[in-house]
């Protein structure tokens, strides 16, 4: 009886912290503009045609639309799927990091691979991935790395295994072939 108590309490208490991480906003704040609520509010009605356009659906990430295009993975990503990209923010992603990586385009496409997984994890798909998972979920990348999903206090947090972790900063940028979460960093292999 006492067990079935301190389960029942100890998955109430995961319930509500994950609904807690999940109830923040899915706008990134990190720019600082003022927009028209309901045009702000139109791309997330609207899916793009593929992953790669809901990529380029939001300018904050248009350094990570800038390194798919370059390491040619927007002709894999326009096809098939579903796929998720934890895209990089400009902020982490800057442009001279960009152009560094672009100088090597077997590097960068490794890079990226790191980036996006096989399957449709938006907001609603991690929840429930990280509640069946007791707090903890893993998904496996493109080139077969896994990536583990953990609460990092109230925020997701996505690490790689070389230990590279980042905090999902925005949810759901919807695509016909799978959806873009945006991260506050590059996720870097050994």
């Amino acid at each position: 009886m006492k067990r079935s108590i301190f389960l029942a309490t100890g998955l109430l208490v995961l319930n509500l912290t994950a609904t807690r991480v999940f109830a923040q906003t899915t706008q990134d704040t990190t720019k600082k503009t003022t927009q028209d609520t309901a045009k702000a509010a139109a791309p997330a009605v609207e899916a793009a045609s593929d992953v790669v356009g809901a990529l380029a659906s939001n300018a904050d990430y248009s350094n990570a639309l800038t390194a798919v295009k370059s390491a040619k993975l927007d002709s894999v990503l326009k096809t098939g799927g579903p796929y998720t990209i934890f895209a990089p923010h400009n902020n982490s992603l800057t442009t001279a990091k960009l152009d560094s990586l672009q100088k090597d385009p077997a590097k960068l496409a490794s890079i990226l691979k790191g980036h996006v997984v096989t399957g449709k994890y938006g907001k609603k798909e991690i929840i429930a991935a990280l509640k069946a998972g007791k707090g903890k979920a893993t998904v496996t990348t493109l080139d077969g790395q896994t990536l583990t999903l953990s609460l990092a206090g109230s925020k997701l947090q996505i690490t790689n295994a070389a230990g590279s972790s980042a905090q999902v900063t925005l949810f759901d940028l919807i695509g016909a072939n799978g959806i873009v979460d945006g991260i506050n960093g590059v996720l870097l292999p050994k």
